[in-house]
């Protein structure tokens, strides 16, 4: 026999059959004989309930959800706060040119302003107080059968004996809730004449503030929520239908804006009107709300009125669909090729979306500008809504009379020059020269139209335009959207 003993007669290769063999019954009773177990007991097999481990976990724990223990509620908390305050803060450092540009957009400037005749006749006083210093000798012998005193013209007077305004100029009649006229050459000036007025102050740049964030964040996320169940209904294979490229994002962005129409108007209202108490129609967005729903017709009202559905439709309407038509038509243009594509040659596209950004400012802003003036308007029983500037004492009927009435009533030479008699007697023969230029200021467009009030804020957003490109070109193939970084 060997000292080594071989272990190969002992080796059993393993079986390649999987068996699932339950756990034998109790045994109930000892005589009875052992009964071997059936071929459906071999087979079966009883799942367990509980979760199969999933190892994406291991890399954050705090993201296990298997357990209710596990949900860092304090984590989830913090980054909502964190996603609010950005969100916020954002809104807040646009604000200023934000209110600055509504206010152009509201304000009404007729062209036939006269020059208010207060300052008319203290010119006159100042004027005779002067010549009076300079020539006492020969003041001291005139007759003073021969000396006539000028007076002001009366100024006209209601029934009830009140001074009529006849001019947005006069400083006597003007109410004191309202910013003078003056040069708003863009939204920055618009900016400081706020900040400086009495009646509103620094803090007035950021009225409405909470409205237009929450308006900028529901936007934000349902406009992409119903666009992508509109894709879902109509992008499917069982309906068969026939789907143009630029209808669903068109259909979704009004959609949206139709839905949170209510919020605009409230945000509208909120910055046009008055910072003084005493003046203000409403104390916050859910006052403004509540007034609207209740003196101007109800929810239906807010939602289906001519002269706020008609706006709506067409300011969510022309903004999308010139936002995806234009650089496509302006693109092979350029002479880049026939084929111009973000992805192809960024820096072409992104030059081809100012360009169709400066084009559609064309038509959407005056669609803009239309709509603010009638969301200021108050229908119903409500009373009229004092604004902080300037605005139409006789309201608008619709979109294609308000649009009449600003380029046939409404200046866009922002200042008015006031021409006075002191300046016109300086020199011998002025006043030729005087009514020489007049009439060179009246043969121009600008002045006898109010094309320029339709385009209030325009370089404000030709200014985003440029920094857009700026960033699509340094930024590398980011596709940056250029319309929606609006201010």
């Amino acid at each position: 026999m060997s000292s080594n003993p071989s272990l190969r007669d002992l080796y059993n290769p393993p079986s390649s059959a999987w068996a699932f063999v339950p756990p034998p019954p109790p045994m109930q009773n000892t005589s009875a004989p052992a009964v071997a177990p059936s071929g459906s007991a071999m087979t079966s097999y009883q799942w367990s309930t509980r979760p199969a481990h999933n190892s994406i976990f291991d890399l954050s724990p705090s993201l296990d959800l298997s357990e209710p223990s596990s949900l860092n509620v304090s984590l989830l908390l913090r980054s909502l706060v964190a996603s609010a305050l950005l969100q916020y803060t954002s809104t807040a450092l646009v604000m200023p040119l934000e209110v600055g540009k509504l206010l152009l957009q509201i304000q009404w400037i007729p062209k036939d302003a006269p020059a208010p005749s207060s300052q008319v006749h203290e010119e006159e006083e100042e004027e005779e107080t002067l010549s009076d210093s300079t020539n006492e000798d020969e003041s001291y012998f005139a007759d003073p059968a021969g000396s006539h005193i000028k007076y002001p013209a009366p100024k006209p007077v209601d029934e009830q004996g009140y001074v009529v305004r006849t001019s947005v100029l006069e400083d006597g009649t003007r109410p004191e809730y309202i910013i003078p006229v003056g040069s708003m050459n863009g939204a920055w000036d618009m900016v400081k004449r706020v900040a400086a007025f009495r009646g509103e102050g620094w803090l007035s740049l950021w009225k409405g503030l909470f409205t237009s964030c929450v308006h900028d964040v529901l936007f934000s996320n349902v406009q992409p929520l119903v666009d992508s169940l509109m894709h879902s209904m109509f992008l499917s294979s069982a309906a068969g239908l026939y789907r143009p490229p630029l209808l669903l994002p068109v259909a979704s962005h009004i959609i949206t804006g139709f839905l949170l129409s209510p919020l605009d108007l409230v945000r509208t209202r909120l910055i046009a009107q008055s910072a003084m108490q005493r003046h203000r129609t409403y104390t916050g967005p859910f006052d403004a709300l509540r007034q609207i729903i209740a003196q101007e017709g109800g929810i239906r009202s807010i939602y289906f009125h001519p002269q706020l559905f008609i706006p709506t439709i067409l300011d969510n309407g022309f903004r999308p669909l010139l936002h995806i038509l234009m650089p496509t038509l302006i693109a092979p243009r350029l002479g880049f090729g026939p084929h111009v594509a973000p992805d192809t040659s960024p820096v072409a596209w992104a030059f081809a979306q100012v360009l169709g950004s400066v084009a559609s400012l064309l038509i959407s802003l005056p669609i803009e500008t239309v709509r603010r003036r009638l969301q200021v308007q108050t229908r119903s029983t409500a009373k009229a809504l004092r604004t902080c500037v300037e605005t139409r004492p006789v309201p608008y009927n619709g979109v294609v009379d308000a649009l009449w009435h600003i380029v046939s009533e409404e200046r866009s030479d922002l200042p008015i020059r006031r021409r006075t008699r002191s300046r016109r007697r300086q020199v011998e023969g002025t006043e030729e020269k005087d009514a020489h230029e007049e009439k060179q200021d009246g043969s121009r467009w600008l002045r006898n139209t109010g094309i320029g009030q339709l385009y209030r804020g325009m370089k404000m957003r030709l200014g985003v335009s440029v920094i857009v490109l700026l960033l699509a070109t340094f930024g590398g193939q980011q596709e940056m959207d250029g319309d929606w970084a609006e201010l």
